[in-house]
């Protein structure tokens, strides 16, 4: 396993394109284009402000760049850098800004959410959309990016458009069965939407192309629902992270339990739990007879550690939620299935340091890995069953079904990982912390087997 040298960043944005040829990273209002396997710089635009957002179009021909406090949009050319674009909202504000599948419109969100502009960077002209709904993710383009899924809010009632994308004119329109919608979500397929109800109502709905409800589930009443919802590759399953601490799939005949606490709930663990631990502990007792180093300072995230296999009785470490304040620690917060449809990955915010792997052909549970701080993102390899964490700290970890690894990440100073990103390819990560990002290169498929329950070795 490689690392490449730390490059500076800003706000979290760098991202590959789809074609896995480039990469793009932000440092305040410039943006950085650079070759994805040899990190040569290519093209430097500067943008008007800093950079709050940047998008790929679906080619990698365009960059999106969107500055929402002046309510502007820049779009760069790699093929023609002299060439960009440049779009002013005005006094309507800017709120949200993605490319449409096609590569050649761009949909942003006004201000208040009154309405959605569509414009076309070949021909110049400017549709509207109007009634978006404010929530959590109120629109959604079918993969194959021939319709777009658009939640609405009119008459105080909540209603779902499909418009069709080649001309952005309007296919279906139909009221939804929800007191106040969440989200809504197109099944891979294309065949499915899902929508689901907001917090308070525990309700998921499943809608074909032309408005027919398929189908309709709820959980339990009484108590807050809905958390996270997920489509399977094969949009065979849907999951549902509740705040019950459960994961339920669309089959709905068997429920997946996440909630990880030790005692009545015991039973739920794996014959397998892996635990992050501390190749050379420190000291519980007694004073260092000199300081530590500035790189050991920061916590246990900057010391090497290891995965152990934990002996049974297993407890995990919980979280007590704070029952007067809004948004609890509690239910599923994150999902994430495996690019072969074999694995669900989800973390359950009452015991933040865990990280449940489902096998979904049998639902049930697989493996455990609790790490020693919170997980603060995991995403799957695209390419095979491979999973990245990062807990905030100086390591990146692995997880295959041949076993895990914990990797640290080189260089001066404590390299904090806060969030990640896989090439498209697998070949390599991103790793990115609040003010710099590098690439991790995997050298072959076979690293992570061969490393397991080893702290990972890097050159």
């Amino acid at each position: 396993m490689n690392f490449s040298e730390v490059f500076k960043l800003s706000s979290l944005l760098c991202k590959f394109s789809p074609d896995g040829k480039y990469l793009a990273s932000c440092v305040q209002y410039r943006l950085v284009i650079r070759d994805a396997n040899t990190l040569q710089v290519l093209q430097l635009y500067t943008c008007l402000d800093q950079i709050q957002h940047v998008a790929w179009s679906a080619d990698s021909l365009f960059v999106l760049c969107a500055m929402y406090k002046r309510g502007l949009v820049q779009v760069w050319s790699l093929e023609q850098p002299e060439w960009h674009c440049r779009i002013d909202e005005g006094s309507a504000g800017l709120v949200a800004s993605c490319w449409s599948p096609d590569g050649r419109h761009i949909l942003n969100t006004t201000e208040f959410h009154l309405r959605i502009t569509v414009w076309s960077l070949c021909t110049k002209s400017v549709s509207y959309i109007k009634y978006p709904k404010a929530c959590q993710q109120g629109l959604s383009f079918t993969r194959d990016g021939r319709y777009l899924a658009l939640a609405e809010r009119r008459d105080c009632k909540d209603h779902v458009s499909v418009f069709v994308c080649s001309d952005w004119q309007l296919l279906r329109h139909f009221d939804t069965e929800t007191q106040d919608l969440a989200g809504i979500e197109w099944a891979p397929n294309g065949c499915v939407l899902a929508v689901w109800d907001t917090c308070l109502q525990y309700k998921v709905l499943l809608y074909s192309l032309d408005g027919r409800l398929l189908s309709a589930y709820c959980a339990y009443e009484w108590s807050l629902g809905v958390k996270s919802v997920a489509w399977s590759p094969s949009s065979q399953f849907l999951a549902v992270g509740s705040y019950d601490g459960k994961v339920r799939t669309e089959q709905r005949t068997r429920d997946a339990e996440g909630q990880a606490q030790a005692g009545p709930h015991a039973h739920v663990l794996p014959q397998v739990v892996y635990k992050e631990a501390e190749k050379n502990p420190r000291l519980a007792l007694g004073r260092l007879a000199f300081p530590p180093p500035r790189a050991a300072a920061g916590g246990a995230s900057s010391t090497e550690s290891k995965y152990e296999i934990a002996s049974a009785p297993v407890s995990l470490q919980t979280l007590k939620p704070i029952a007067d304040r809004a948004n609890p620690k509690v239910g599923i917060g994150a999902l994430a299935f495996s690019p072969d449809n074999y694995f669900l990955a989800t973390r359950n915010d009452s015991a933040p340091n865990a990280v449940w792997i489902w096998d979904i052909q049998k639902l049930k549970l697989f493996v455990v890995l609790e790490q020693l701080s919170p997980v603060r993102s995991f995403q799957w390899d695209p390419q095979q069953p491979r999973l990245a964490i990062c807990t905030g700290g100086s390591k990146v970890y692995l997880w295959s079904p041949a076993g895990c690894v914990s990797v640290q990440v080189p260089g001066e100073g404590d390299f904090q990982v806060l969030s990640l990103c896989w090439h498209f390819s697998g070949d390599s990560l991103a790793l990115l912390s609040k003010d710099h990002f590098c690439l991790c290169f995997l050298e072959t498929e076979e690293r992570v087997g061969t490393a397991f329950g080893r702290p990972g070795d890097h050159t």
